[in-house]
């Protein structure tokens, strides 16, 4: 009997040491698709650069707080402001 115990006692132990199995996390779009590959040089840079810069129509600068659309358009360039100011991301969605 103690034999028995010992042995589904080991097995819930070992049942409680399953790794956990996390979500698929797809990769985004390529950065070259809205060109975000050649500007990673901003990140870091503060958003007063981006003044002089043109980009082309399908671009959003973000900021905390700023209400955008959940719409997928991977040709589409953002960048990333944050609170400070300061380029943190650019990226294609």
């Amino acid at each position: 009997m103690k034999r028995w115990m010992a042995t589904v006692l080991a097995g819930l132990v070992l049942a409680g040491c399953q790794p956990e199995v996390l979500p698929e996390v797809l990769p985004g779009p390529d950065l070259a698709t809205c060109g975000a590959d050649g500007l990673q040089g901003l990140v870091g840079q503060p958003a007063a650069v981006l003044q002089g810069m043109t980009f082309g129509q399908s671009t959003r600068i973000l900021r905390p707080g700023m209400a955008v659309t959940m719409d997928y358009r991977p040709d589409r360039l953002n960048i990333d402001i944050d609170a400070a100011e300061r380029i943190v991301r650019v990226h294609c969605t």
